[in-house]
């Protein structure tokens, strides 16, 4: 059976999404970052399958531009954003990226002059077609990428690896429309459903629910959990020899504490510091522990969430919307 060009389109996208995500993934769990050059490298491959896309819909240069705008946003995460004293100082590339910053500028403003009369509500339903409905599910990738990166400025998304993958994730597959959701139609069938990227965002957050189910049966496999203060630690954090812990991506959570008397006394932290102490501080902390004996001690691990967003990918190709699949569930239609 031949592939269809939707088909094609949406098998080629899961092929890059996996590819680069789980490039980045293994980056931001060896090493805690994902440098810009990887990010420069995969949009590549993203762009020119949204150009094929939008080319295969007849789309005219106002949509074009449109998306233009929309990666030229998502483009000052990585490369920065040129101010008019950078513009007047000479520097081609700046000049080029402003230059860029217009035409899309431009093109966004003529689509939106041009489709005007097109309501997006009748998009959102299904009832709208034709270039005008292109224009605006195109344009709907803006507001996401800076829906995103507000999060990141706010501190809502904690690492920048994190934003920019989900910029990445968005100008990738910034619709449903070609996904291949080979075992279930709620997704195509659901009168509202969230943008892949948030999808995607879901699915990861939904796997979160299993790290204090791992944690505690590796807990209690090796022997840790031997008091209730134990299982009060076992679901969140594990532990590990004093040696490993300044070699390890984790917070330590075991400390001295001096009692009343004067005595110290070995002190477990049921959360993560909010600041990540500086390497002077977690030797000094090390130290203490050292010459109190201390060999065992109660750690957090520093999990990144892109981790979680590359698993989360076979999920959303193969089941779709999270929410489009749990709001029949609960009757709500």
């Amino acid at each position: 059976m031949s592939l269809t060009e939707n088909q094609i389109l949406g098998w080629s996208r899961i092929s890059v999404l996996l590819l680069g995500m789980g490039w980045a993934a293994w980056m931001d769990h060896k090493e805690r970052r994902v440098k810009n050059e990887h990010w420069m490298v995969w949009i590549k491959p993203a762009l020119f399958l949204w150009a094929l896309d939008l080319m295969n819909q007849g789309a005219d240069w106002t949509i074009y531009l449109t998306a233009s705008a929309a990666v030229a946003y998502a483009s000052g995460a990585v490369i920065g954003r040129p101010t008019f004293s950078d513009f007047r100082a000479g520097s081609r590339m700046d000049q080029t990226v402003v230059f860029w910053y217009l035409a899309s500028l431009c093109g966004l403003l003529f689509g939106a002059i041009e489709y005007q009369s097109v309501n997006p509500i009748d998009v959102l339903l299904g009832n709208e077609t034709g270039l005008g409905a292109l224009w605006w599910s195109t344009f709907a990738v803006l507001p996401i990428i800076i829906l995103i990166d507000i999060a990141w400025r706010l501190r809502m998304l904690h690492g920048g690896a994190d934003a920019k993958a989900l910029m990445w994730v968005a100008v990738l597959v910034p619709s449903w429309s070609t996904m291949p959701l080979s075992f279930s139609s709620a997704t195509t069938e659901a009168l509202f459903a969230l943008p892949p990227v948030f999808s995607l965002l879901m699915w990861g957050g939904l796997s979160f629910l299993a790290i204090p189910v791992i944690l505690l049966c590796i807990n209690f496999s090796r022997g840790h959990v031997r008091s209730f203060g134990d299982l009060m630690l076992a679901w969140h954090a594990s532990k590990l020899p004093r040696s490993q812990v300044a070699e390890r991506h984790v917070w330590l959570l075991t400390t001295l504490v001096e009692k009343p008397n004067g005595s110290m006394e070995v002190y477990h932290r049921k959360r993560a510091p909010r600041r990540t102490p500086s390497d002077e501080q977690l030797a000094a902390a090390l130290s203490e522990l050292e010459a109190a004996e201390v060999e065992q001690v109660w750690v957090s691990q520093k999990l990144p969430l892109l981790v979680f967003l590359f698993p989360a990918i076979l999920p959303m190709m193969l089941l779709g919307d999270p929410m489009a699949i749990l709001m029949p569930i609960l009757g709500i239609e």
